[in-house]
């Protein structure tokens, strides 16, 4: 076996190889948009057959020239190649225990579930759109928010013109439902 692949004291910390997924709620399914679900398979894909092997390259070759522990090139990618690894496992784990909900089996709902685009005015009348959908997919800068953060719990079976109580950071807020889709991304 190579000694690229080995467990060296190279200066890594143990703790590194723990990867902590975003918790969910007790109980509840890791929900997720088949975007959602694609974009991370796609990244899965990308990482197993592109990035690892250049560096996994790049380790072999640096183990070879000699000193490993005043190597720059096999200490930086050593620990580039903990990252990928430490990754792929959180992206496997994500995409195995991942319940795809499709927005094309929800068409003619009236009420918020995962996967709505919904509209709604706040207190001080301002509008927001904001589309309902995973905790590996939540965005909000493209408008996409973790299903289980309060906002998208607050407005969970509502229906257009309802009134729901938003509790945020000791604080609560009315926000008023004025429109529900459910779009199909892809």
């Amino acid at each position: 076996m190579s000694k690229a692949f080995t467990k060296e004291p190279d200066g890594e910390d143990p703790e590194d190889d723990i990867e902590e997924l975003p918790p969910l709620p007790a109980g509840l399914k890791n929900l997720m948009t088949p975007l959602g679900l694609k974009t991370l398979q796609d990244e899965l894909f990308h990482l197993l057959h592109r990035e690892r092997p250049k560096i996994v390259e790049i380790v072999s070759w640096a183990a070879g020239n000699g000193d490993r522990s005043e190597n720059g090139d096999y200490l930086y990618n050593k620990k580039k190649l903990r990252e990928i690894d430490r990754r792929v496992r959180y992206l496997m784990k994500r995409t195995e225990d991942a319940e795809v909900v499709d927005p094309r089996h929800q068409q003619g709902i009236e009420q918020v579930f995962f996967g709505a685009t919904v509209t709604y005015v706040r207190e001080d009348n301002t509008e927001l759109t904001v589309k309902l959908v995973g905790v590996d997919e939540a965005d909000m800068g493209q408008g996409k928010i973790n299903w289980v953060s309060p906002v998208a719990r607050a407005l969970m079976k509502s229906r257009v013109g309802d009134v729901v109580i938003v509790r945020i950071d000791n604080r609560t807020e009315e926000i008023e439902v004025i429109d529900i889709r459910y779009v199909i991304e892809g």
